[in-house]
């Protein structure tokens, strides 16, 4: 266990900051999942919406470091894709 202030403290922070970027990853993946039952309805006009609302969840989720933008620039792209095809 660690002993110093200075290791507690980071033991705190961590434990705050985890629970701040769990939320957030939450928070994605319910936006994502919107567009993909969207696209599993068929109804494009619904998807195209909930993926405009996802792409700037998405584009936070990498502004606060919580995804990695090659990440999101991937998954962007296949939902965009999917959308589009339908």
């Amino acid at each position: 266990m660690a002993n110093t202030p200075q290791a507690k403290k980071r033991i705190r922070r961590n434990n705050n900051r985890a629970e701040v970027n769990g939320a957030r990853m939450s928070r994605i993946r319910t936006f994502v999942k919107k567009v993909e039952a969207a696209i599993e309805g068929g109804d494009k006009a619904t998807a195209a919406e909930a993926l405009k609302a996802a792409q700037p969840e998405l584009a936070r989720g990498v502004a606060r470091g919580v995804l990695h933008k090659n990440t999101v620039a991937r998954k962007m792209s296949r939902l965009t894709k999917r959308v589009a095809a339908l």
